[in-house]
């Protein structure tokens, strides 16, 4: 009966939107239309295509030279703020001579999505073959440009992945569509992200290509993490890009029906003229792209030789439903290699997700963890609700704090919405920038470190160490681990106080809706429920969307996977797994300083109530284990801010005895204006658990 009630759906869902569909000989003349309509002229008739001149395509050489068989060699730059990010991928592009190959999730049509779609396209008039892989769901829905790009030039080449209905744009009745007749398809996304220039060097991360990536959105930013890989690694990225490429998933855009209809209709269309919101800043990264001498000193001066480089990522057949007596067959790559990572931790696994919702098998393994004589301690960086692009998922990790933290010993730090210290060009945020405080001239100057690469500390903040959280519940100090927290304590300081108050009193420069797509399910598509709930101050906020992780302070991690069910069951995924005790250092201080207090909250117990806090306890875990109603108001964890004095000069953890001196608890949900989105966040902890898989 299930079965003939979608069929019905779809015959219906398909006489409704058929006439837009091609007939395959349409599609065929659509094909040829935009291919004959592709320009043969190359700009550049040199070797090496008339590439930029660019340190980093030099450091790949240098990493291919000084390797040898069985013993390759290579460089990684850890990128943390998003114009460098931005920069360093126009450089790459300018100094392609053979090849790139771009595959992401999202791919916007905004001042930063634009300047690059520009540089491939010029990229491919120098000569160098061009191929673009973007995802259907998340990426460019612009017939007018996605016809221009398919008839653009012979060297670029642009193919869209699982296209529902075989379509770059869905309406409603294309979603409602893809729950009845193909749910488990249509949620399957690539969620790869990765860059390969020449085969030679690899771009791998959290970046898609849209403005609140790198730091250029007026009301909304993403705190995320890239790195940079050079060397004989970059073959396999470029390997698994082809896999994909070749996918029968991968569709070029003129053989979609709605691409074609146009080229049919009215012939291949003009590439829309750019139009840039902020001509100023696009200008200053194009200049800072073509300065070898700031590439030099942002990117290659950090970058450190490491010997053990993996890049691991799915295969596109890891979509299909696999045999029972093979589940894994061979497609299904990136999820297993980083759970044995975290199973074999002995000290620490610090964890670095924007979603914090943990399937069955990932509570195991962190379950068989904590049950080790001596169990790692387990750090978890994650998003408050205020910082979160998706109150929906953030409300299923609220749901289930005590037993992360109970029972899997998790120590969680929060990110705040308006982080003091984080990684990035403030200028681009603030109307009223707060770098009068600090010495002029700096990228990031009091917050983001100096021009001189991503990882550069800010003043002050060296490497101090305090004692971290046990992986037991107990009240003990626990283990010493290092974090980046400043002995001279710049937080007491007034030029701390001066740029606090002065972020809040920032107004944003435009007002616009926001739709956050990263964990978009199919039916939960409303931009009510996806975008980032109101906040008790205006200005640019940032959420995190970094994807890392560092075990025993020797592997570090960065790549696509947040560590949720979805990324294991549904998405395809990548990543860059590297062995090495400096790079994983160099990470993990990355990571530590995105819980230091300045841009975090701890998340820690409440205090016990002077009665009946026994039977609290029971309750509220009863009502946590009830599938369709969690009743109990009273959570067993909330937020705590930090309070520093001459008591408390550094942060401490948790199960500190002298926590509660030195912290203030400041709500389940500080910085949210809750008002009636109170009511939606707690609908979804009592009745959403079932969406665990999905989300």
């Amino acid at each position: 009966m299930n079965l003939m009630l979608r069929l019905m759906a779809l015959a219906t869902l398909l006489l409704v939107g058929g006439c837009a569909s091609l007939s395959n000989s349409e599609r065929a003349r659509a094909a040829n239309i935009a291919v004959q309509a592709r320009s043969t002229v190359v700009e550049c008739d040199q070797a090496d295509r008339c590439a930029q001149e660019s340190p980093l395509r030099a450091l790949a050489g240098r990493a291919f030279s000084e390797s040898a068989p069985g013993q390759p060699r290579h460089y990684a730059t850890i990128l943390d703020e998003g114009e460098e990010a931005l920069v360093a991928r126009l450089n790459l592009l300018r100094s392609a001579t053979r090849s790139i190959d771009l595959q992401t999730y999202i791919f916007d049509k905004d001042d930063s999505a634009r300047l690059v779609l520009d540089e491939l396209l010029a990229a491919s008039r120098r000569g160098v073959k061009v191929r673009l892989l973007i995802d259907q769901l998340s990426a460019i829905s612009d017939l007018q440009i996605l016809g221009a790009l398919s008839s653009a030039h012979q060297n670029f080449e642009l193919r869209v992945y699982n296209p529902a209905f075989g379509k770059a744009r869905l309406n409603y009745f294309d979603y409602a569509g893809s729950v009845l007749c193909c749910f488990r398809r249509f949620n399957q996304r690539m969620h790869n992200k990765l860059l390969v220039i020449d085969d030679a060097i690899g771009v791998v991360g959290g970046r898609n290509y849209q403005d609140d990536y790198y730091d250029w959105d007026a009301e909304y930013n993403f705190r995320d993490r890239d790195v940079l890989v050079a060397g004989p690694e970059a073959r396999t990225m470029a390997a698994n890009f082809e896999a994909f490429w070749l996918a029968p998933r991968s569709v070029p855009a003129e053989r979609l029906n709605d691409v074609g209809r146009i080229l049919l209709d009215s012939g291949p269309p003009q590439m829309p003229p750019a139009d840039y919101r902020r001509p100023e800043r696009v200008q200053r990264v194009i200049a800072e792209a073509t300065d070898t001498a700031w590439i030099t000193r942002s990117f290659v001066d950090t970058a450190l030789p490491v010997a053990s480089v993996r890049y691991v990522a799915d295969l596109p057949r890891k979509h299909r439903r696999e045999n029972p007596e093979h589940p894994r067959n061979g497609q299904h790559v990136t999820e297993p290699q980083l759970d044995r990572l975290i199973a074999e931790a002995q000290s620490e696994v610090l964890l670095q997700t924007p979603y914090l919702v943990l399937s069955k098998p990932a509570r195991k393994l962190f379950a068989d963890l904590r049950q080790q004589p001596d169990p790692p301690r387990v750090l978890v960086s994650t998003n408050s609700l205020a910082a979160t692009d998706n109150p929906i998922v953030y409300a299923l990790s609220y749901k289930y704090k005590r037993r992360n933290m109970r029972e899997l010993g998790f120590n969680i730090f929060e990110f705040k919405p308006f982080p003091l210290d984080a990684p990035v060009d403030y200028r681009n945020l603030m109307s009223d920038p707060i770098a009068g405080d600090y010495p002029e001239g700096r990228r990031g100057s009091m917050l983001g470190g100096s021009a001189a690469g991503s990882n550069a500390r800010p003043p002050g903040s060296g490497g101090g160490s305090t004692r971290s959280a046990d992986a037991g519940e107990g009240t003990g100090a626990g283990p010493v681990v290092e974090t980046p927290t400043a002995r001279s304590n710049p937080r007491t300081g007034s030029a701390y106080q001066n740029a606090r108050e002065r972020r809040r009193a920032s107004g944003s420069e435009v007002e616009r809706d926001l739709l956050r797509t990263e964990t978009r399910p199919s039916f939960l598509g409303s931009r009510a429920v996806n975008r980032p709930l109101p906040v008790t101050r205006s200005g640019a906020r940032m959420g995190l969307h970094a994807k890392s992780l560092v075990v025993d302070r020797r592997i570090g991690v960065i790549g696509t996977h947040n560590f949720d069910p979805r990324s294991e069951n549904y998405n395809t995924e990548g990543a860059v797994i590297i062995d090495d005790p400096v790079f994983a250092k160099r990470l993990a201080d990355s990571i530590l300083r995105d819980i230091d207090p300045q841009n975090s909250w701890t998340v820690a117990p409440r205090s016990k109530p002077p009665v009946l806090s026994g039977l609290n306890y029971s309750m509220g875990k009863a009502s946590e284990a009830l599938p369709i109603l969690d009743f109990w108001p009273w959570r067993y964890a909330t937020d705590y801010e930090f309070q520093p004095g001459p008591d408390c000069p550094e942060p401490l953890p948790r199960q500190h005895p002298d926590f509660r001196s030195c912290y203030t608890a400041v709500g389940d949900f500080p910085e949210v204006n809750v008002g009636p989105k109170l009511l939606l966040v707690r609908m979804l902890t009592a009745f959403g658990a079932g969406l665990v898989p999905i989300l």
